[in-house]
């Protein structure tokens, strides 16, 4: 078995969100912390992370008087995150980049640490992509509710770079349809946090469709 290939010194982008593999992620960028990393990131093309917060705020706050040893409030986020690479960039002002990002691949934080300006580092797994898994017959309504919304969208005259995820559309993939229902839906960052961090895409899709169940978007 082969070992887990491993990252040291990643970069990290703590948000109220959570990014799925696959997905989409705009971000505007005007703290000095990530500025400076998202322009070497960029440079050089290489990955940063993104992992969702539980404590703290996106933007980067100072620490409280009474904490004087702490120049910035504390900041907790979870141990699994996802890989980001950067597919468009724009810097239209100093001071100012517009990126947008794409989620490639799930990884486990083993070390973690927060530099003097108060970007974080942290020594990375990476863990296993999502194996191919067809979607089985009875949750095939789930993976046609999904493309019915993409039809829709089109319907409506949406443009390609402003729907909520780029072709190719994977609608015969377990991990793929899940992954995108977890991004449309408006579950609490601890729920979707819990399902993209499961190694089983069969039951994340199947925890899906209970929701959509649920909702009343796909039949029983």
């Amino acid at each position: 078995m082969a070992e887990p290939i491993t990252l040291q010194a990643l970069p990290l982008f703590p948000l109220g969100t959570v990014l799925f593999p696959g997905g989409s992620l705009p971000l505007r960028i005007f703290e000095v912390r990530y500025l400076d990393m998202i322009g070497k990131c960029h440079k050089a093309g290489a990955p940063f992370g993104v992992v969702s917060l539980t404590q703290g705020s996106e933007v980067q706050k100072p620490g409280a008087a009474a904490a004087a040893t702490e120049a910035f409030a504390p900041e907790a986020f979870q141990s699994v995150g996802t890989l980001a690479t950067i597919t468009e960039y724009a810097a239209p002002q100093p001071g100012f980049m517009v990126v947008r990002c794409s989620g490639t691949q799930r990884f486990r934080i083993e070390r973690r640490e927060r530099l003097n300006y108060g970007l974080w580092i942290a020594d990375v797994t990476r863990i296993s992509d999502d194996a191919p898994l067809p979607i089985p017959p009875d949750l095939k309504p789930v993976a046609d509710a999904l493309d019915k919304v993409i039809i829709s969208l089109k319907s409506r005259g949406v443009p390609q770079d402003q729907l909520p995820f780029q072709p190719p559309h994977q609608l015969d993939d377990c991990a793929w349809v899940a992954n995108r229902w977890c991004e449309l839906l408006p579950l609490p960052p601890a729920q979707k946090q819990q399902l993209m961090a499961l190694d089983n895409p069969l039951l994340r899709l199947e925890l899906v469709g209970d929701v959509l169940t649920r909702a009343g978007i796909v039949k029983d």
